[in-house]
């Protein structure tokens, strides 16, 4: 009985906040951390279990044009994903920009429908830290159904329609990012909004593009905020849209996390604490945030305005170590993940910690989770990942190896679950 009352709390959490939260995207997965930007997906009948000597599960798997971890998203019949690829020619990656792809696959076979090649931007880089593709494929695309927009780590945005052909395309100026562009665009109404959280303080910025022809529709200087790779996430707690930004380098910052209102950029409320590589996550009343980096992490209540440090924040916990994936709120707890495969899990209500576990061999940290509607969250990625039963009982309900390892997230749709590796994409669904 007890059981029953827990996963009835998951579902009616994931069922509130998913319409709390959802726009035209119901049924498709069209940005970073799927329709809400909070890693829920609604379906109930995923694949618990794939990969192995018998590739149990695996309906396809399609070989991709170079590398990245930007995750795939799905609309309808097509996958898209952002990869970047050098030719073969090219013997110093520091010396020359890669080939910027936008690709699109058929759903039900994992057919190449198109390969278009996005035109670099100005940046040439040469810190390849951030993973597959020197970090120039890092951002996730978005898709209103109509367009594609793609950011690559050359400082460059764009769209694609849906049948490969170049919209428009802009170059992101100035840039003075750290290490790469890890920040994913985010679709409101007719805007693509980009969060450009700079090494220069005096760059950083929050610009929103017209999605109908790249045009800067309005943009909010944002001179306190340091530099940072997280997406900005849109919640609606009180009925109305808040577009969280969560960047502060690596310090503890008064405005690390800002709420504002996503038609103009202008500030609603923002809080003290730390955040750079994590997107924050939302459920039962709280925003919890954190670094990513390690440090500290925080839960706050949406509802204030102005400074809301010392008025709205219901808890804190920490020291933590890195944990660069997004965490994610289900049911009456948030769970987060931490190098080396670290799941520790806390309760919503108070922050008490619930458990701490290890998921030994876990390939990537980097991937944020995701939840579906029967109580499973998904550390999932193209090589070793784990499915975990939620609750405040640690239980493992499968183990599954691609031997594809990547840091991208993963994507669902039509009850099929998409993993992108350094090699291929995979399509997981029951059979």
């Amino acid at each position: 009985m007890q059981r029953t009352c827990h996963l009835l709390a998951v579902t009616l959490t994931i069922v509130v906040v998913s319409q709390a939260t959802r726009g035209a995207f119901a049924e498709n997965w069209p940005q970073f951390r799927g329709p809400t930007g909070l890693g829920y997906t609604e379906g109930d009948d995923l694949p618990l279990n794939w990969g192995g000597e018998h590739r149990d599960n695996v309906i396809w798997q399609t070989p991709l044009p170079g590398e990245g971890h930007a995750s795939p998203i799905v609309w309808g019949e097509r996958v898209f994903v952002c990869t970047a690829s050098w030719p073969a020619s090219v013997t110093d990656k520091t010396k020359v920009i890669p080939e910027h792809h936008v690709t699109c696959y058929a759903v039900g076979d994992g057919e190449r429908l198109w390969d278009t090649q996005v035109p670099p931007g100005p940046w040439l880089r040469t810190d390849f830290r951030s993973g597959p593709g020197g970090g120039y494929a890092a951002p996730t695309p978005a898709t209103d159904g109509a367009q594609v927009y793609c950011a690559f780590g050359s400082s460059v945005i764009g769209a694609l329609d849906f049948e490969g052909r170049t919209v428009w395309r802009k170059e992101i100026l100035p840039f003075t990012f750290d290490v790469t562009l890890g920040s994913s665009p985010v679709i409101y109404g007719d805007t693509v909004i980009l969060f450009c959280a700079m090494a220069n303080k005096n760059d950083s910025r929050l610009v929103a593009y017209a999605k109908r022809d790249g045009e800067v529709k309005w943009e909010r200087k944002l001179p306190t905020v340091g530099f940072g790779h997280s997406t900005p996430v849109i919640i609606r707690p009180a009925g109305n849209p808040q577009l969280l930004l969560l960047s502060g380098g690596l310090a503890s910052e008064p405005q690390a996390l800002q709420s504002v209102d996503p038609t103009n950029g202008e500030p609603i409320w923002w809080c003290r604490g730390t955040g750079e590589a994590a997107s924050p996550a939302y459920g039962e009343g709280i925003v919890y945030f954190d670094n990513g980096r390690g440090g500290t992490g925080t839960a706050v209540d949406p509802t204030g305005s102005g400074d809301v440090s010392q008025t709205h924040v219901k808890w804190t916990t920490g020291p933590l170590s890195e944990g660069i994936g997004s965490p994610i709120v289900v049911g009456e707890h948030v769970y987060r993940l931490h190098a080396p495969g670290i799941l520790r899990c806390w309760r919503v209500s108070d922050g008490k910690q619930v458990y701490i576990q290890r998921l030994d061999g876990l390939s990537s940290t980097w991937a944020s989770p995701i939840a579906d509607m029967a109580g499973h969250i998904f550390f999932a990625n193209a090589g070793k990942s784990f499915v975990v039963e939620a609750g405040p009982e640690f239980h493992v309900l499968a183990e599954n190896d691609l031997g594809d390892a990547n840091h991208a997230s993963p994507a669902v749709g039509g009850g099929r679950i998409f993993l992108l590796g350094t090699k291929n994409i995979h399509c997981i669904g029951k059979r």
